[in-house]
């Protein structure tokens, strides 16, 4: 199959996160749909990380095999075996810095911006922090464990950072989002990581001809991302202000989200029209597991403050199921 071609199936295999963002844009959620929504996205990822984690195994398991059959050497089992592990730990690792990193950046920034210190954040969104102005309100986030407990980001409209911004410009104007905002960025770029394996897939079998099997891949992927767009903005449901009023994101928001996390399957499409290689495809897949394992900790955080375990279930199930389902119609492709 031709490059053109190729490159037509891994956007059309990308663009259908598109599908589930909307979901961000719900004007005011009852409480009992945020649990069951917040809840579906565990589900959701939970299964991505399985998922993950089963094909990225897949060459240390053949690996193996070899060994015990007497066909190949310990090798190839360690480095795969190394990039397994250094995938998951940086995947996990990475997004521990950036809170760390989102944190530090804030508390130097007072309530109204600037620099000095910042003032303390009290549990209450609708009580202005200690030692803070009446109206005003701390731009300082939550810790990590906490991202989903309240909304600390001005009630301004979020934009982009300028382009050409430094890497300082652009930490202190991610420290102004709401912890939603910043969990639904790192759910989007974990995800990123794991459509750009896939799309090395989709890239992979068009390379060598198969064009059924690429074609098949591309509508299981494509219904596949549909619940992964779910999945990034289910955080974005619950976003208020200080006041409790909801946050709507803008589009152009949503659509950052859907390029970052939809992109990568473009993009690996292209790159796997000309190569192969494994240990590229593991070193991915676990750097996507580890992400996405990270944000499922951070989701299950903002689960258990709902008291709903009942709710808890049910968005479970409804995540997981979808999540089998759409990888049933891949798995019945031959992939």
């Amino acid at each position: 199959m031709g490059i053109g071609r190729t490159l037509l199936l891994g956007f059309v295999a990308g663009v259908t996160i598109l599908l589930g963002l909307p979901v961000g844009r719900l004007r005011r959620p009852a409480p009992t749909l945020r649990a069951v929504l917040n809840a579906t996205a565990v589900g959701v990822l939970l299964f991505l990380v399985w998922d993950v984690l089963s094909h990225a195994w897949e060459p240390m398991d053949s690996a193996l095999g070899a060994v015990h059959d007497g066909t190949g050497g310990i090798g190839p089992v360690l480095g795969l075996g190394g990039l397994f592990v250094a995938g998951l730990a940086v995947g996990l690792g990475s997004l521990v810095v950036y809170e760390r990193w989102m944190a530090r950046n804030a508390a130097v920034r007072p309530a109204g911006g600037g620099t000095g210190p910042a003032a303390d954040v009290s549990g209450d969104p609708g009580r202005p922090p200690v030692g803070a102005p009446t109206g005003r309100v701390s731009s300082a986030p939550a810790p990590a464990a906490g991202l989903g407990t309240a909304t600390l980001a001005p009630s301004r409209t979020t934009t982009a950072a300028p382009l050409g911004a430094t890497p300082v410009a652009v930490g202190e104007h991610l420290s102004s989002w709401s912890p939603a905002r910043r969990l639904a960025l790192l759910i989007a770029i974990g995800i990123g990581l794991h459509n750009f394996a896939e799309g090395l897939a989709i890239g992979q079998s068009a390379g060598r001809g198969e064009v059924g099997l690429a074609t098949l891949l591309v509508i299981g992927f494509a219904l596949h991302n549909g619940t992964e767009g779910f999945g990034i903005t289910a955080p974005l449901a619950g976003d208020v202000d200080a006041d409790g009023n909801r946050r709507r994101p803008s589009w152009a928001f949503l659509l950052t989200l859907g390029l970052i996390g939809g992109g990568p399957t473009f993009v690996g499409t292209a790159l796997g029209h000309g190569f192969t290689s494994e240990p590229v495809s593991v070193l991915f897949l676990t750097l996507a597991a580890g992400s996405i394992l990270y944000v499922v900790t951070q989701l299950l955080g903002v689960a258990a403050k709902a008291k709903r375990a009942d709710l808890l279930a049910i968005g479970l199930l409804i995540g997981l199921v979808a999540g089998f389902a759409t990888d049933a119609i891949v798995t019945a492709a031959g992939a």
